[in-house]
């Protein structure tokens, strides 16, 4: 069964229904308890005094009066002594009687034929039982009140030592090699077993990271000699005077593809790090500079595809970036506009705070959009390139850089990706 509540809800709840349950007891035991000493005692006291009156005299000269706060009646009883029109239905034993705003206890008897009617006010007895059933309406509610009271002091203390260690191990610290434990801060109960599996869970993590982080580096470190190997022969092949103009052209294309290549490996190898805009790790651009460049490799191939490329250069700030986390970022929205598109235009657009990039292509699926961000995830399927892994890539850039990334649809059809960089800024 799933409970949409916290832990801490259903504890009050639960000490909130215990309580309504025991003082509900308690209530009804009450009330009870009133109703059997009305009916039993009282019914025995006017009993007793109708018994008293029956013996003191004979019928034919009656001359005792009852009590001052009682009334007697019976059949054929001269003057106020006549039984009432309203008491001759009623049958021999104890009932309630009610006379317009006052109620009387009333007993009757059955002699000879005859019918006897003593009568008590209970007037008094009502307003002490009024009094008395808000007196426990009141204990009913104030002991609902102090139940919860007591459930949210009691869930504060029980789920305090859970709260901080979700907050432990959510701290980004807790993945480092060098962490502390975090069983020996609790106590050898639940909490601590969950402390317990929180270590061993956060350890496996700590070895996996490590491995990536190993395993990104001597993928990084084995690349960077083939690629500089490459762009070597690229330098030498441009240097050769006997070479003609469409092989100069696509040796071009190899040593730009080589860059873009050696700048991926590099922004791999930086996410693995998470090195966070380390100067000396990568150069710094404005958005501006990183635009243009980008826009002399991508112009030559969008337009190859008969695709218009418009750029708005705005008025972005003067502030450095990341070059190589911005330009992967940058570049990898554009790669995935002119994959998608197959006719229209691709848009790239600066901002005082970042760039969009829009496209008039297929567009993504509302129920993709969410997911399109994800690993191996693609707008279309049918699409035999790629493997889904560029946005994915962006987005963790975006993460690690502190920027955000969003995607809406374009009318009537299109994507349209908004990169904010303003949190970056250094």
């Amino acid at each position: 069964m799933e409970f949409r509540q916290s832990l801490a809800q259903r504890i009050i709840i639960a000490f909130a229904l215990m309580s309504a349950l025991v003082a509900g007891a308690f209530a009804m035991g009450i009330v009870a308890t009133v109703h059997l000493v009305e009916e039993k005692l009282i019914s025995a006291g006017l009993g007793g005094d109708l018994q008293r009156l029956l013996l003191m005299d004979s019928v034919s000269d009656w001359s005792h009066r009852p009590e001052p706060d009682q009334l007697f009646y019976f059949s054929g009883g001269p003057g106020d002594f006549e039984l009432p029109k309203d008491l001759r239905p009623l049958a021999p034993g104890f009932h309630e009687v009610f006379r317009e705003q006052l109620s009387y206890h009333a007993m009757v008897e059955v002699v000879d034929g005859r019918h006897y009617v003593l009568m008590q006010d209970q007037s008094d007895f009502e307003e002490r039982e009024r009094v008395l059933f808000a007196v426990v309406l009141v204990g009913f509610v104030l002991s609902l009140a102090l139940a919860v009271f007591l459930g949210w002091v009691l869930a504060r203390k029980v789920m305090a030592p859970v709260v901080r260690l979700a907050r432990q191990v959510r701290h980004r610290d807790q993945l480092l090699g060098l962490a502390p434990p975090l069983a020996p801060d609790y106590a050898a109960d639940e909490v601590g077993e969950l402390a317990v599996a929180f270590d061993a869970t956060l350890g496996r993590l700590r070895q996996a990271l490590s491995r990536e982080r190993l395993f990104t580096s001597d993928v990084s470190h084995e690349l960077r000699t083939p690629l500089m190997v490459l762009a070597s022969s690229c330098e030498l092949l441009l240097e050769n005077p006997g070479i003609d103009q469409r092989g100069r052209a696509q040796v071009e294309r190899i040593a730009r593809a080589c860059e873009e290549m050696r700048e991926l490996v590099q922004t791999f190898l930086m996410l693995a790090r998470a090195q966070r805009d380390d100067a000396s790790v990568s150069p710094q651009q404005t958005l501006s500079q990183v635009a243009d460049g980008l826009l002399q490799i991508w112009r030559e191939p969008i337009e190859a595809k008969g695709l218009s490329l418009i750029f708005d250069a705005g008025e972005p700030a003067a502030t450095c970036y990341n070059a190589t986390l911005l330009q992967a970022v940058m570049g990898n929205l554009l790669r995935n506009a002119l994959h998608y598109t197959e006719q229209g235009f691709i848009r790239l657009t600066l901002t005082t705070t970042g760039f969009v990039v829009e496209d008039s292509g297929v567009g993504i699926p509302e129920e993709k959009r969410e997911a399109m961000f994800q690993p191996f995830v693609r707008g279309n399927e049918k699409r035999g390139e790629g493997l889904g892994l560029g946005l994915s890539l962006v987005q963790r850039i975006c993460e690690n850089q502190g920027w955000t990334v969003s995607l809406t649809n374009m009318e009537p059809n299109g994507c349209r990706f908004q990169v904010e960089l303003s949190r970056s800024a250094i």
